[in-house]
């Protein structure tokens, strides 16, 4: 495992049980007493304590609809959402949620109003074992499909899979960039949704941009070409982020920097509220490609990504 991934994985196990933590608790956790390792691997969202903005936090509610869980790669748990409105017709979207506890993407699905159903994954700590477990195209496949059979199951009629989101929180940008590498698979899938979540390794490994290192394009590759796409109107893509710094492995401030330079374009700076009490900074619009940058440096700042997923999903897929 290389220090990209070693290091994902502590910011992806915060951002994993996060949003499960009551309030309290995140404030203590919030704020990590620093020790000799963490600082010489500088890894994480500053410890540094913040109450400059709200971090308002959304709560698990009733949605009604039909929950169901199947097995998913590497043997991990599926969890299905089907609202009932799916039931009144032949066809239905679907979102597939990488990283993050269910119930916040179902809300988020629930918010559309619409005939579309919610898949949620975690697979672990760390892009890399999100990017391994779709690394073969046959493991999307196999998804799509089992979802497809899962539904009619709840609808009690075969039904078909119409528009194909896919929303990669943190860590899960791993799974949303494996997957896009197949070419079948860039062309069925519609829209993409990152939620501060665009990482790849600096080169030479570990040495920062101001240090003379090198983005690492090859984990953005995938990602850049859906980016082009949307960018000439073809699929929809929009990518939020925050401004923390991992140190050891490229942000994704500077991962969005170079997908924006890659596609000839440039940020324009903004000042306005966003959801959650969260504070815009920049923006990036060509077509249907979007770039928010979010101010923030702390984890309560990467958390604020994941409980803004109403909004932004919602922003993403109106037509």
């Amino acid at each position: 495992m290389n220090w990209f991934e070693k290091t994902a994985s502590i910011v992806g196990i915060v951002a994993h049980l996060w949003p499960l933590l009551p309030a309290s608790a995140q404030g203590v956790l919030a704020v990590p007493p620093p020790t000799p390792s963490s600082q010489q691997a500088s890894q994480q969202a500053s410890p540094m304590v913040e109450s400059t903005r709200v971090h308002e936090r959304l709560t698990p509610r009733a949605l009604g609809g039909t929950t169901r869980s199947f097995n998913g790669p590497a043997g991990k748990p599926v969890e299905l959402w089907v609202p009932d409105r799916v039931r009144s017709g032949d066809a239905f979207d679907v979102v597939v949620h990488f990283h993050g506890a269910a119930w916040l993407p179902e809300q988020a699905v629930a918010a559309l109003g619409s005939r579309t159903v919610a898949v949620v994954l975690n697979l672990g700590a760390g892009s890399g074992i999100y990017d391994r477990s779709f690394a073969d195209p046959a493991a999307f496949d196999s998804l799509l499909v089992t979802v497809t059979r899962e539904v009619a199951v709840v609808t009690g009629r075969p039904s078909r899979m119409d528009r194909v989101a896919l929303v990669g929180f943190s860590a899960g940008h791993g799974a949303v960039r494996a997957i896009l590498r197949e070419p079948r698979h860039l062309a069925r899938v519609d829209a993409v949704l990152l939620l501060d979540g665009m990482h790849t390794s600096y080169v030479p490994e570990g040495q920062v941009l101001a240090a003379g290192g090198m983005i690492d394009s090859m984990n953005l590759v995938s990602l850049t070409t859906f980016a082009r796409a949307a960018a000439r109107g073809e699929k929809r893509m929009l990518i939020a982020h925050s401004e923390i710094f991992p140190g050891t492995y490229a942000s994704t401030t500077e991962t969005a920097d170079w997908t924006i330079t890659a596609l000839g374009l440039r940020r324009t700076p903004v000042l306005r509220w966003g959801p959650r009490g969260m504070q815009q900074l920049s923006e990036v619009h060509a077509r249907h490609f979007r770039v928010l940058g979010f101010a923030g440096t702390t984890a309560p700042d990467h958390i604020d990504q994941l409980h803004a997923m109403p909004e932004l999903l919602k922003r993403l897929l109106s037509r």
